[in-house]
């Protein structure tokens, strides 16, 4: 017969380490950290990120008329600047154009493409999906949907036009002339 008294007890198993504690709540990214995972959540929890406005409406396209114009008659150059910016200098804008022209006339659908860059850019800068869905607005008004975008990346201060090129110069060191002396 079994005796619970005589049998060996089972530790019980060690706590989990702990968490790093965060000093502020703005540095928890709900869309990153699960609210389960979060050590501080009984106390801090995290702050609710609602999307952003658009700074130009969908249909506000004579508000760049050069990039309207191009748009219309070359959509390609439009959404190779965009996808450089968006995709953070991995993809050249030559490549990410090219790419969209030959989608564009081989199938017809480059609307397919073009609006996984506009979720994309959405969810770089925390933008709502309006109008409609990034789909339906690509298929229903492509040229509109990439003047949109390019706009948004100015009004946010940087220039699709000098493409990934304008992020590294942030970054980069000092020049130093060789004939400086203390």
């Amino acid at each position: 017969m079994y005796n619970s008294a005589t049998a060996p007890s089972i530790p019980p198993p060690p706590p989990p380490p702990p968490l790093p504690r965060r000093t502020t709540t703005d540095s928890i990214d709900p869309r990153r950290v699960p609210f389960a995972e979060n050590s501080q959540a009984s106390v801090h929890p995290p702050r609710r990120v609602f999307p952003a406005k658009w700074s130009t409406g969908l249909l506000c396209c004579l508000d760049d008329i050069g990039n309207c114009c191009l748009t219309c008659l070359c959509p390609c150059i439009t959404f190779g600047r965009i996808a450089e910016v968006v995709d953070g200098g991995t993809t050249t804008c030559c490549a990410s154009g090219s790419l969209y022209a030959l989608i564009m006339c081989l199938t017809g659908c480059s609307c397919l493409y073009s609006c996984f860059y506009r979720s994309k850019l959405r969810g770089q800068h925390l933008l709502e999906e309006s109008p409609c869905s990034d789909c339906l607005v690509h298929c229903c008004c492509e040229s509109c949907a990439l003047c949109q975008e390019y706009r948004e990346l100015k009004n946010r201060g940087i220039n699709p036009k000098l493409g990934w090129k304008q992020q590294r110069v942030w970054y980069m060191a000092p020049v130093v002339e060789a004939n400086m002396t203390r």
